[in-house]
């Protein structure tokens, strides 16, 4: 037990150290990763434009017209909800935006019935709270220097759900194969997952879980090596970016803390 208290002393340490070298950059890489499944999906409206508007008219029936308008909310929706994302422009706006655009994607693609895509769709809800508690302000104090006097409560409960709403994309990328990678995967991968769930040694689980999912990522969804004509690049891809959005709520858990509800922050209580 003390050499396990030791270790994770030192890998805190070791945590903390890398997060006082990146503090001024995390913020803008993780809320680029948590925007970049939107990027992709709205540059691929345009890329591909027909092919979107033909897949919504034979799904729906809902004829020429109507395929067109749901392409083009989906385009200006997305590229415009995550330009100001990035640019800081309106975040509560831009973060209503793109949750409209997720829940009419729901809808539209029928997901409702595909436990794999709700639970991706509900991440990215979850990465949505969490780039919206970023911009929260913090409570104005009366007097400069003095600790603020009431606790920012949308951002705290912002943050839990946001924690909470990103294991559900963990749970999409298991497998259940009897492969000792897969069980690694799942006993390591869960047991982070619920440490950042519950908000305990939050950003040392986070930091570790950004590492295993990047080496996932890079190794499992590599589209890149796919040629552009074969159908499998683009589930590929799809996988690719929206890990890469859990990512990006992670580094957002390490630059902000797990917030008020967490084991981390009532034990500075006791």
């Amino acid at each position: 037990m003390p050499n396990q208290k030791e270790f994770l002393s030192k890998a805190e340490d070791f945590a903390d150290q890398i997060l006082r070298y990146t503090k001024n950059y995390l913020p803008h890489i993780a809320r680029l990763c948590l925007v970049s499944t939107f990027l992709e999906d709205g540059l691929r409206m345009y890329m591909q434009w027909n092919e979107q508007r033909e897949y919504m008219d034979m799904s729906w029936g809902c004829g020429y017209f109507l395929a067109t308008v749901f392409v083009i909310i989906n385009l200006i929706g997305q590229l415009g909800g995550v330009f100001m994302v990035l640019f800081r422009k309106k975040v509560d706006i831009a973060c209503g935006v793109l949750l409209a655009i997720v829940i009419l994607q729901t809808i539209a693609y029928q997901i409702l019935w595909d436990l794999q895509f709700l639970f991706r769709n509900l991440a990215l809800i979850g990465g949505l709270a969490l780039i919206l508690a970023e911009s929260k302000q913090e409570a104005r104090t009366l007097f400069a220097g003095v600790p603020s006097l009431g606790e920012n409560k949308p951002k705290t409960y912002l943050m839990l759900g946001g924690r909470i709403l990103l294991v559900f994309m963990f749970l999409t990328l298991l497998r259940f194969e009897f492969s000792v990678m897969q069980m690694v995967q799942i006993f390591v991968g869960g047991l982070l997952m619920g440490l950042v769930a519950v908000g305990y040694k939050t950003k040392l689980s986070a930091f570790v879980l950004v590492l295993w999912l990047n080496i996932f990522n890079v190794y499992f969804n590599a589209f890149w090596t796919i040629p552009a004509y074969k159908p499998m690049r683009d589930f590929l891809k799809y996988d690719f970016f929206q890990t890469m959005s859990v990512i990006g709520g992670l580094l957002m858990l390490i630059s902000l803390g797990p917030g008020g509800v967490s084991m981390d922050e009532h034990k500075k209580q006791w």
